[in-house]
């Protein structure tokens, strides 16, 4: 059963990752879209199916299968995990402020430039960069 939930956790992580480095790209092109043109809509609807049908679902599935894994494995005092869990906490805001854009998008009012959604769309690849060695090497 341990290695069943554990393997939930890694498919959510999977799924949520593929959100947070797909979103941010799609905001970079949406800030191209004259407002109000077919193209700005259609990524409207990109987006939002990507944010509510994959993204916060598999967040949320991320959150419950990794605190289910943690408890069984009980890595809850070990400063690898500690680590780790301050990525996921980082990746969470990350994704809450993701939502924000895309609403500001959604009623037009998005206030950001290109640059801004290209940096954004490294972060989470760098702080997968880190739980990823944490929980692999577990170096501390």
């Amino acid at each position: 059963m341990d290695l069943w939930i554990k393997s939930l956790h890694v498919i959510s992580v999977i799924a949520w990752m593929a959100g947070l480095l797909y979103l941010p790209r799609l905001l970079v092109y949406h800030c191209d879209a004259k407002v109000g043109s077919d193209q700005s809509e259609t990524f409207k609807v990109m987006e939002r199916r990507l944010m509510k049908a994959i993204a916060t679902p598999s967040m949320i599935a991320t959150w419950v299968f990794g605190i289910w894994t943690a408890t069984l494995y009980n890595t809850w005092a070990d400063p690898w995990f500690m680590i780790k869990l301050t990525c996921v906490i980082v990746l969470s805001g990350i994704h809450f402020a993701l939502v924000g854009y895309v609403k500001a998008f959604a009623e037009d009012r998005n206030s950001k430039s290109p640059r801004f959604f290209r940096i954004i769309n490294e972060v989470p690849a760098v702080l997968m960069v880190v739980i990823v060695i944490m929980v692999v090497v577990k170096p501390f």
